[in-house]
């Protein structure tokens, strides 16, 4: 597997059932931090509301993942979220549905009926992108030579995670899985670097 699926931007969706509304936001994460950070940020924006359920998955192994029901009855909420995420077979991707309460109760059915809703109602607003899987690794070399590493991290398509350029300059850079072996097989070839692979 070289490339896996996410959503490209944040989007936003509502349904209403019986006087409650259910909003549905969802949006890309890199990390549980990243989540919690955006979690909050709706929470202050929907002060009012009753309910901020949600699920995530993170990363390509499958296994990381949360849904939390936050005080709905369990298994109504967080569950149907996460099955819908899981449905489009996306990852790096969040969604939290956020509920003001309208005086009626929906029931368990209901409830999941309602979580599960707007939760692939958000997701059909968001376009699914296709992303290269990334192999992380880190660059050292001499400022002199920054325009020859900067053509080679553009002509295998890597992606510059973080960059301090002093003197003596190092890069951490993403080189796409499929291009892996060139490319170090070029670094090879170049002098005056040093390159080791960062272990996640």
């Amino acid at each position: 597997m070289d490339n896996y699926f996410t959503i490209e931007t944040t989007s936003i969706a509502e349904f209403k059932d019986r006087g409650s509304k259910f909003i549905g936001t969802v949006f890309q994460i890199e990390n549980a931090v990243d989540f919690k950070l955006k979690l909050n940020a709706i929470k202050k924006e929907h002060i009012k509301a009753v309910h901020h359920c949600f699920a995530y998955r993170i990363g390509l192994a499958g296994d990381n993942f949360r849904i939390n029901d936050d005080g709905e009855p369990s298994g109504s909420a967080g569950k149907p979220i996460l099955g819908q995420i899981d449905s489009k077979k996306v990852t790096n991707t969040a969604i939290v549905v956020t509920r003001y309460f309208g005086g009626t109760l929906l029931g368990v059915p209901g409830l999941i009926n309602a979580y599960k809703t707007v939760a692939a109602l958000a997701l059909q607003t968001t376009p699914i992108i296709q992303k290269p899987i990334l192999i992380p690794y880190e660059l050292a070399f001499d400022y002199l030579y920054q325009n020859d590493i900067m053509r080679f991290l553009k002509q295998y398509n890597c992606v510059i995670l973080e960059s301090n350029i002093n003197l003596f300059s190092t890069i951490k850079f993403g080189i796409p899985k499929r291009r892996e072996a060139e490319a170090l097989f070029k670094m090879q070839e170049m002098h005056n670097i040093t390159v080791k692979k960062i272990l996640c």
